[in-house]
């Protein structure tokens, strides 16, 4: 064989991702290897015996059911990714068999659930440090709390790198932390930039607040629908609700829910009118975005300094400041 095609043969499998699949009720799972998403799908056809008048299958994450169609967010997800192949008309339900142990989700015990949490996340970050661009400030705030021995027993590394990397983890809430608080500034300068001008138009034309008052009537229905459904949590609505800036508080696979929902669904489920919901749908994209180039990036620059020593444990800059 030719020193080609040995290459070829060793570039193709660093490119090929781990992934766990199974069907929806099904308890058998299978590990496959795909460089993407297409692959994947092919490869799961395959080792689950779906049948050709089945397919398109649709590809989802088994511990949320967030579908995966992307090939950007394929290549973030981490190896050994648990994914749920849905046939044709089938949809994901929370309580498929084996449905997964997510870190993001509720457990009846709180408590286990609780230690269950920072532990995958924990491996997340084992897995791949740029991780920590993909979480939710709960989830920063999480491992921020453990217990230094704790965390370093999980990550086998010793405390004084644990130290430095929670620091790290306390710099990056605190940069989130500054940029809501930015956004919301710039809002209420905003705001008060648009009620001076209105103030100002009112008093230029006296007559236009009566004529408004009488123009107003009464359609009889609320911005706020009940029977709006929407595949939102009730967590992940309230902080959309409360939040000043709640793209900024979501992990991403939230923010990849909120702008999977129908615009006018949304603006019902919050009580808001259709423009509020697409402007915050925007901001959830851009959101997301920056945190996907993100990541290309560390990913691109640790493939140009291959052969080097790495940085992934010991270099960590110092954190600054902690809360």
């Amino acid at each position: 064989k030719t020193p080609w095609g040995t290459a070829e043969r060793h570039w193709m499998a660093a490119r090929l991702k781990r992934c766990v699949v199974r069907r929806r009720d099904g308890p058998e799972q299978h590990g496959v290897a795909a460089s993407c998403l297409r692959e994947l799908r092919d490869k799961a056809c395959g080792v689950l015996a779906i049948e050709k008048a089945q397919e398109p299958i649709t590809l989802v994450l088994a511990e949320d059911g967030t579908i995966v169609d992307d090939e950007d967010y394929f290549l973030c997800l981490p190896s050994n990714t648990k994914f749920v192949a849905l046939a044709k008309d089938e949809k994901w339900s929370g309580r498929s068999l084996d449905s997964g142990t997510s870190w993001l989700s509720e457990s009846v015990d709180e408590v286990d659930s609780a230690a269950e949490k920072w532990k995958q996340l924990a491996r997340q970050l084992k897995d791949d440090l740029s991780n920590i661009i993909l979480m939710s400030e709960e989830d920063l705030q999480v491992l921020i709390d453990v217990p230094r021995s704790d965390l370093a027993e999980e990550l086998a590394q010793s405390e004084t790198k644990i130290q430095v990397l929670q620091d790290t983890l306390q710099q990056v809430l605190d940069r989130r932390e500054e940029e809501r608080q930015s956004r919301q500034l710039l809002q209420l300068y905003l705001e008060a930039l648009k009620t001076e001008d209105t103030i100002l138009s009112k008093a230029a034309d006296p007559e236009a607040a009566p004529r408004k008052e009488m123009d107003v009537v009464d359609t009889g229905t609320s911005s706020t629908d009940a029977s709006a459904t929407t595949a939102l949590s009730n967590q992940v609505l309230a902080a959309l609700k409360e939040k000043p800036a709640p793209e900024l508080c979501l992990d991403s696979q939230d923010l990849e829910l909120v702008l999977k929902e129908d615009a006018a669904a949304l603006a019902s489920a919050l009580g808001w009118d259709k423009q509020k919901a697409g402007a915050l749908q925007a901001a959830c994209d851009q959101e997301l975005s920056k945190r996907l180039k993100q990541v290309q990036t560390l990913h691109s620059l640790r493939s140009t300094s291959k052969g080097k020593k790495t940085l992934p444990w010991g270099d960590w800059p110092s954190a600054k400041r902690k809360k």
